[in-house]
């Protein structure tokens, strides 16, 4: 992003102002990141693609689950030695639907995405490009673009792959690919010069260099990235992979050790028993759930139309300690307003609201329209056109002059900066106000803008008073930021003002830290200071001044509206270019690391119960004193093991709309969070399956010969 102004020639170094936001009077209310939508019929739409998810090359991707696997086949084969062997038969069938019930997770996540993709595809068209070779255009298919190509794209034309805008103007509609039906502006020279491949150009004429070959386009690579057919497994995904790993080897190795002890005892344990065993022992929940919750973390940022370019990203957004915040759009609504008039003595303020409004209809800029606005909606004037004064000598704002005005009525108003002003009274032999001065260096110190309104008239030219501009923060983001202090995130504010005007609007906008008068070289050597004290930063950027930085940073969040480099350089692009939707990446990733905490916490407390249900059903003929530890009362040996692989299977399928849709996210301190995972999830996960085991034992125990 880039700054506001240029850093004063006589800093030598940046200003890195520390600041604590003051506490608020009272408690904002807690924000949620809420769950993702899930429909039930998701589960049959995908049951096809679960059933193929069965082939072992698939399988033997989740360690956990290809034990199962393993184990089905085992059961299966003994099933087939012994085919009167009923209990075999039923273990061996439970087993294979604990496979099909894990696969299905991963499918309903992989089809939801698939799902986006086709609405993606509409996107994608094959067009025929104008491309400029010689100053003269040539009519080609867009498959044969190559990078460096030029060319040209009017009216009604689609642009037929990715590139920079490097002649022209243009109004594009981006709908396909944003969902957003206001068209944007693309001009060359600028941060707003990137266009994506199968947007359609509205208005005007462009000449586009092409940035990407046939296939790698940003469409491509979104398709690509939400049918999942991409994703790479994140550091966290592979260690919690390896932990579960382990534990299935310790849990086998267990079990191995089972037929001799069996043995001495007196009793035999079947193949099809100890598989039992096996699978109800190791990690299955979060074994067969742990890629759809990766799957359906990004899923989530897709529906808030961020693009995330690695899974990586997203994980590392949870761990997020520092938020980079440019001030200009995304702590600010990045047009100075005017919120007051300020009259000089001798001059009312529905006098200078009334000039204020009459100097400012031939000013153009945001800041001219918001004093008309403030002069109509705040003093009730009645809102007047340019052409409602047809003897009106309108004076239009230039940066050379920076003043704008009317000459009507025997008056000549004028209105801008100060100096500007002053001169333009003196010249006429007016006055200024002792005052007026004092107003305006006050306006400065409170990190505003002051502009001058002066008048000429048949009592002679002097000022009316003082308008002041001032940076609009955003509703809502003092109380979003203190949510962030509360989860020990810490925010920068990055922007080109002066220290004065920055530590004004940092401290209304209720930030920790903010970086004065930046360069895009400042922005990087804060983001290497953070990350060499062990800190994660993200940060939002649109230009390509911004592109070291956002490569640099642990999050970068491009806006697809700058240019191709900020999106290439950032692991992470907005479609909305919304800077403010950084805070919510957060959340969303942290919502992804709590999801699969818990989860696993479930998975490891429900194990428990198994042993409770199975041990004894193993070694109580034998062992009698091991029957005290059948706590639950369950009704035979064999009716035990087959409700533990029963409830085993089914906990899978009741907790794929939770590994989805995700555990929902407080903005609270990490020891409050682990303290309710624990209670909710670890608690939970050891009573739950107490009584569902006991309930399907119920039902198991009708079956004649079980009971």
């Amino acid at each position: 992003m880039t700054t506001d102004v240029q850093k004063r020639d006589s800093m030598s170094t940046p200003t890195l102002a520390p600041h604590r936001a003051a506490p608020t009077r009272h408690q904002p209310p807690e924000r949620r990141v809420g769950a993702g939508v899930f429909d039930s019929r998701q589960l049959l739409r995908s049951l096809p693609d679960a059933v193929r998810k069965l082939d072992p090359r698939v399988t033997v991707k989740s360690p956990v689950m290809f034990v199962v696997w393993v184990g089905s086949v085992l059961t299966t084969v003994c099933s087939f030695a012994d085919p009167g062997d009923w209990f075999g038969w039923t273990i061996s069938a439970w087993l294979w639907l604990t496979v099909l019930f894990g696969n299905l997770a991963e499918a309903v996540a992989e089809g939801r995405g698939k799902a986006q993709a086709d609405t993606l595809r509409k996107a994608r068209t094959d067009t025929v490009a104008r491309r400029l070779v010689d100053d003269r255009e040539e009519r080609v298919p867009g498959t044969a673009l190559r990078i460096g190509d030029l060319v040209v794209c009017e009216a009604g034309g689609v642009i037929p792959g990715d590139g920079d805008v490097v002649e022209g103007v243009a109004s594009v509609d981006e709908s396909a690919i944003t969902g957003e039906s206001a068209p944007v502006i693309r001009e060359s020279g600028g941060d707003r010069s990137a266009v994506t491949g199968g947007t359609t150009v509205l208005s005007d004429r462009i000449v586009v260099r092409i940035t990407t070959r046939p296939g790698e386009t940003f469409v491509d690579r979104m398709i690509t990235l939400v049918e999942g057919a991409a994703r790479q497994r994140t550091p966290n995904e592979i260690a919690l992979n390896i932990l579960l790993a382990s534990l299935t080897i310790v849990f086998l190795l267990v079990c191995v050790t089972l037929p001799p002890l069996a043995g001495y005892a007196g009793t035999h344990l079947s193949t099809v028993v100890l598989v039992a065993l096996l699978v109800c022992l190791i990690p299955t929940t979060i074994g067969a759930l742990l890629s759809a919750i990766g799957i359906a973390g990004m899923d989530r940022l897709v529906q808030r139309n961020v693009l995330a370019l690695s899974g990586r990203a997203v994980e590392a957004a949870g761990d997020v300690s520092t938020l980079l915040l440019d001030k200009t759009g995304t702590i600010t609504l990045g047009n100075r307003q005017a919120v007051e008039f300020l009259p000089v003595r001798g001059s009312t303020e529905v006098q200078l609201a009334d000039a204020a409004q009459l100097s400012s209809l031939a000013d153009e800029t945001p800041e001219g329209r918001s004093v008309v606005a403030l002069a109509t909606e705040r003093y009730g004037l009645r809102e007047r056109r340019r052409d409602e004064l047809p003897g009106a000598e309108w004076v239009a704002f230039t940066a050379r002059t920076r003043m704008s005005g009317v000459d009507v009525d025997g008056r000549r108003i004028r209105k801008g900066a100060a100096g500007s002003v002053i001169a333009w009274a003196e010249e006429r032999g007016g006055t200024v106000a002792d005052d007026a001065d004092g107003i305006a260096h006050r306006i400065s110190e409170e990190g505003g803008t002051p502009l001058l309104v002066a008048v000429e008239d048949a009592r002679g030219a002097r000022v009316l008073g003082v308008v002041h501009l001032k940076d609009v923060v955003k509703p809502g983001l003092r109380e979003r930021f203190a949510a962030l202090r509360r989860m020990g995130i810490r925010t920068v504010m990055i922007t080109g003002d002066n220290p004065l005007t920055a530590k004004v609007i940092a401290e209304e906008a209720g930030v920790d830290d903010f970086l004065a008068e930046a360069t895009p070289e400042d922005k990087m050597a804060l983001i290497r200071r953070e990350q060499a004290g062990g800190k994660l930063v993200a940060m939002t950027g649109d230009g390509t001044n911004d592109a070291p930085a956002l490569a640099q940073a642990d999050v970068g969040v491009a806006m697809n509206s700058g240019t191709s480099a900020a999106k290439e350089a950032g692991n992470m692009v907005d479609l909305d270019s919304d800077p403010t939707k950084l805070i919510e990446i957060v959340e969303i990733g942290k919502q992804l690391l709590i999801t699969r905490g818990a989860l696993t916490t479930f998975s490891i407390a429900n194990d428990v119960a198994k042993y409770f249900a199975i041990i004894p059903a193993l070694f109580a003929a034998v062992y009698p004193g091991l029957g005290k530890l059948n706590v639950m009362g369950l009704s035979s040996p064999d009716s035990a093991i087959l409700s533990a692989v029963i409830f085993n299977a089914l906990v899978i399928v009741a907790l794929v709309p939770l590994a989805l849709r995700g555990v929902r996210y407080r903005p609270v301190g990490a020891d409050r969070l682990l303290r309710r995972n624990l209670t909710v999830y670890g608690l939970g996960g050891l009573i739950a399956p107490f009584v569902g085991i006991k309930i399907v034992d119920l039902l198991v125990s009708l079956i004649p010969g079980i009971g």
